[in-house]
């Protein structure tokens, strides 16, 4: 492959400077793309004539701009301009277009959903109490009467929990940040599988935490490189996502569940369980808050049943940690909008609420076979009735560019550099959304393309 060497005369001011300048122009131009991997500081200061030190000096400018991002033994990496962590890259969704956006993993749409959501509404505006309660002030955990309706709710789907454990969060991003920022100080180390959620990576630089990523295969996290870890340095916290990896889909396995819990009481580990990623209760694992009860935080949301804009969750909380746990959500935002929590109670206790759960579980599974049929011959990983596929790239290709001409052709999927761990390499890999599509032949027709360019020789890179 043809290295990246910059025309620097083009620019004025100091070397360095117009390293850095010649960065920020080439990703403008893509010529460099997104997660792609910069030159070698020694080589492409011996390809441009200057030091070392001017290169680094010019890399650092670069990542000071937000253009790029180094990693400790891998290197420097492009990112998008004015990027500021592993969460930003994730786009929003936009429905105003005609792309397809396949990078953020949402519900099916259905009718039945703005349906049951208006019954809801409707029922909420009903009842003066219930509107009362809502625009009033409550206990952090919050109101018992809505613990007991998510509580009794959950554990009908197959996720058994208490009321008395439970805080009501405003969503899974927050019950893990919630996690981190009370349970944890600055500068502690967190475990997670080498590619993990994003939000989860967010979280812990927002913390100041120290992140290390485990290697993982088609059984989940291994537990030999997790206990090396341990000998070398205990983890103060493992967060995983034990039923559906985000982004690969492994599901852990129910011996290396028995492993992870029994490493986590040897090394006394907090483990955060987060089960966001719903699958129905057939295609799910033991929950590690069943195995390991005294130690295991379980973070769930109505993001990926109900809708994500609700901001609505539970976080499950060992006896010990409660009042603590209550105490942090109370000093960051005094107590969830009970308004909100009101109307998922009056969702969730609408019979819609489950025909809706019912259709989306055969819907994903139907997405998955049409993935299945569409990229046969390729590898890919996922839950039968999971919600992402994760496509790995034959030999030869690489994701950014794979990313960047799917991009042109209006179809959006994320390669694996958001996902990634500490210094972990980023795979040649990406992430398909299938339930984001709006239907079955939107879908068709995304996978269509992907297909397509697959077939297609990779494009060449540009060299100036």
């Amino acid at each position: 492959m043809t290295m990246w060497v910059p025309s620097i005369e083009t620019f004025s001011g100091p070397r360095y400077r117009a390293i850095a300048q010649a960065i920020e122009a080439a990703i403008v131009a893509g010529t460099l793309m997104p997660g792609e991997r910069l030159p070698p500081q020694r080589r492409l200061a011996d390809a441009l004539g200057v030091t070392t030190g001017t290169v680094t000096r010019g890399y650092a400018e670069a990542e000071r701009h937000g253009w790029v991002s180094a990693r400790v033994g891998s290197g420097t990496y492009v990112k998008k301009i004015a990027e500021d962590n592993a969460f930003s890259s994730m786009a929003c969704a936009d429905d105003t277009t005609d792309i397809i956006d396949l990078s953020l993993s949402l519900p099916p749409p259905h009718p039945l959903r703005q349906a049951s959501l208006s019954e809801a509404l409707a029922s909420l505006s009903q009842s003066k109490a219930a509107v009362a309660r809502g625009v009033a002030y409550q206990e952090a955990q919050g109101r018992r009467e809505h613990r007991d309706a998510l509580a009794n709710w959950l554990s009908a789907l197959g996720m058994p929990l208490k009321a008395d454990e439970l805080l009501i969060t405003q969503g899974g991003q927050h019950g893990i940040s919630l996690v981190l920022s009370t349970l944890l100080s600055p500068g502690e180390l967190v475990a997670a599988d080498d590619l993990t959620y994003p939000g989860a990576i967010s979280a812990a630089q927002q913390a100041h935490l120290k992140l290390v990523g485990i290697g993982q295969d088609s059984d989940g996290m291994r537990m030999d490189k997790l206990e090396a870890q341990c000998a070398r340095q205990p983890p103060r916290a493992i967060y995983i996502t034990p039923d559906q990896n985000n982004p690969t889909g492994v599901c852990l396995s129910e011996q290396r569940r028995e492993q992870l819990v029994a490493l986590a009481r040897r090394y006394d580990i907090l483990l955060i369980e987060d089960g966001v990623q719903y699958l129905p209760v057939e295609d799910r694992g033991t929950p590690l808050y069943l195995l390991a009860p005294e130690r295991t935080l379980f973070i769930f949301s109505t993001a990926k049943v109900l809708a994500g804009g609700l901001r609505i969750g539970v976080l499950r909380t060992p006896k010990l940690l409660h009042e603590r746990l209550a105490a942090g959500l109370r000093a960051q935002s005094w107590m969830v909008p009970p308004l909100m929590v009101e109307l998922v109670c009056h969702w969730i206790n609408q019979p819609a609420a489950n025909t809706l759960l019912d259709w989306q579980t055969k819907e994903l599974a139907a997405r998955q076979q049409l993935a299945a049929e569409s990229l046969q011959g390729y590898t890919l990983s996922g839950r039968p009735q999971g919600s992402n596929v994760w496509l790995t790239l034959p030999e030869g290709r690489r994701a950014a560019e794979l990313c960047g001409r799917l991009s042109q052709l209006g179809v959006i999927v994320t390669s694996a550099e958001p996902f990634c761990v500490g210094s972990t390499p980023a795979p040649q890999a990406v992430r398909l959304c299938i339930g984001a599509a709006k239907d079955r032949q939107v879908l068709i027709e995304a996978l269509t393309i992907i297909s397509d360019c697959l077939k297609q020789s990779p494009l060449a890179p540009v060299t100036i």
